[in-house]
């Protein structure tokens, strides 16, 4: 499994861009695969091709209406585990003893 982590916005569309950032949101609630929004882009979980799959398709809805496109993606595998869009942040807070900001 792999956390995958992007942004995905356009250029030239003004200092506002939610109107498109909440199209692919929707592509992506509706997609199935496990996720975290948090205020600078969005965290999906699942399988290689499932996850790209995800931002291929709010690529290609993006690239309708929007003539320049910024993305930035980071990817985490790790052999074996899951449940780590909770799991990881549990571990650290753990470990500090205490709870800690997050999106959720």
């Amino acid at each position: 499994m792999i956390l995958l982590e992007f942004s995905m916005s356009p250029l030239g569309k003004g200092e506002s861009v939610s109107k498109y950032v909440s199209r692919s949101l929707d592509i992506i609630d509706k997609s199935g695969v496990d996720y975290q929004l948090n205020p600078m882009g969005t965290v999906l979980e699942g399988e290689w091709d499932e996850v790209l799959g995800v931002v291929k398709q709010c690529y290609e809805r993006m690239k309708k209406d929007c003539p320049r496109i910024s993305c930035v993606m980071k990817v985490d595998y790790r052999k074996g585990h899951t449940g780590r869009l909770s799991g990881k942040v549990a571990s650290v807070e753990k470990k500090l003893k205490r709870k800690l900001k997050t999106s959720s």
